[in-house]
């Protein structure tokens, strides 16, 4: 694949060219030496129509046992730091919301968006948000990101759940990247980018795909 010269990269602006790789869709991903997003050419983006429908296809949902089971993932570690007064907020819930069902288990309140399918633009400051597998999803991330936080108020607490990458080689063989709407995909030091511009302090990463921040 050719270097994308004329890019930039879509999280920290850092300027190209990029040294092109390819994923297992055969799409140009370019990987930013800067903040270490690697991220979809904009060729490859995908049609805001073909990404409902392709999310409407999910068969996630409250009853699907392994679903409830991947969501926990995320609600384990961001738990400690959450109390029965605090307002949240599921950023990217999807056509069949799940999570909020599963805090309100704990006592938690937890309303719920998504660009798609509950567009409506919520009332916030929250006190807590999670964004579970919906950052990959970014066409824009420096657009995107700070969209999603000024919803949380300062002292809050962002759970964010995605597939973090390691090896450039292995976006050739890699599932994760199989999915035409992943378009962000997220190294451990883009985590550090992300925290030192936006002002997160980390809380929690004991999982390899879940970090818990704390909005400073």
């Amino acid at each position: 694949m050719r270097p994308d010269g004329d890019a930039r990269c879509p999280l920290c602006a850092a300027p190209g060219p990029f040294a092109a790789v390819a994923d297992v869709r055969k799409r140009q991903l370019n990987p930013c030496a800067r903040c270490r997003l690697v991220f979809a050419a904009a060729a490859d983006l995908p049609a805001p129509e073909a990404e409902k429908q392709r999310y409407a296809k999910h068969w996630n949902g409250p009853g699907d046992a392994g679903y409830v089971a991947f969501l926990r993932q995320a609600i384990v570690p961001a738990r400690p730091f959450l109390e029965p007064d605090m307002r949240g907020l599921d950023y990217g819930c999807g056509h069949a919301p799940t999570l909020h069902l599963l805090l309100a288990e704990a006592g938690l309140r937890c309303d719920n968006y998504d660009v798609f399918f509950r567009p409506e633009w919520p009332a916030g400051p929250f006190d807590f948000l999670f964004a579970t597998e919906v950052v990959e999803h970014f066409h824009r991330p420096a657009d995107e990101w700070p969209r999603m936080l000024s919803l949380l108020r300062p002292g809050g607490v962002l759970t964010v759940m995605t597939a973090p990458w390691e090896d450039l080689d292995a976006f050739r063989t890699w599932g994760y990247a199989s999915d035409a709407t992943h378009v962000a995909f997220y190294h451990r030091r883009t985590f550090d980018w992300i925290r030192a511009r936006y002002g997160l302090a980390e809380l929690d990463h004991a999982n390899p795909r879940v970090w818990v921040f704390r909005k400073t």
